[in-house]
């Protein structure tokens, strides 16, 4: 009598499972491992898993690991990048600047103001510029840098 294992049901259970306790229903490399290693302890020894079959799920879990690298590394360098950007925004304090800011007043329009920098802002990720008046600007609604004394 010959037992097999429905693989449709260990991944039903196991997404069911992640997305219960709050986690994520994505499976993951150690996932993908533990799926391969019940498969093959759980494989019919009169007629186990072909090579084929083995090295094409190897390649696969491969891939995968290679990607959740791939996905770290861009994740580092994006954080460099930030505070790279932000470090080099520092070099704004004290400049004069033109930002437009949109308007309400009979329809949107744009209205353009100039203020100096007192100070960079780094929140949630992105960069914004304190101006001594107190209001605090975007990057992408800048028009224009200049010197104070200028």
């Amino acid at each position: 009598m010959s037992s097999t294992i429905n693989n449709d049901l260990y991944l039903s259970s196991l997404q069911k499972r992640d997305t219960q306790s709050g986690g994520s229903s994505i499976l993951g490399k150690d996932d993908f491992l533990k799926i391969l290693m019940t498969q093959l302890q759980n494989q019919d020894p009169a007629s186990p898993m072909e090579d084929k079959e083995f090295i094409s799920q190897m390649a696969t879990f491969s891939s995968l690991e290679q990607l959740t690298n791939m996905n770290s590394s861009i994740d580092q360098m994006i954080s460099k990048q930030s505070a790279q950007t932000f470090m080099l925004q520092s070099g704004m304090i004290g400049k004069s600047v033109s930002y437009t800011v949109e308007t309400t007043d009979a329809g949107t329009q744009q209205e353009r103001k100039t203020g100096t920098v007192k100070a960079v802002l780094f929140e949630n990720g992105a960069s914004k510029f304190q101006l001594e008046d107190g209001n605090v600007v975007d990057p992408s609604s800048i028009t224009k840098f200049e010197n104070k004394n200028s």
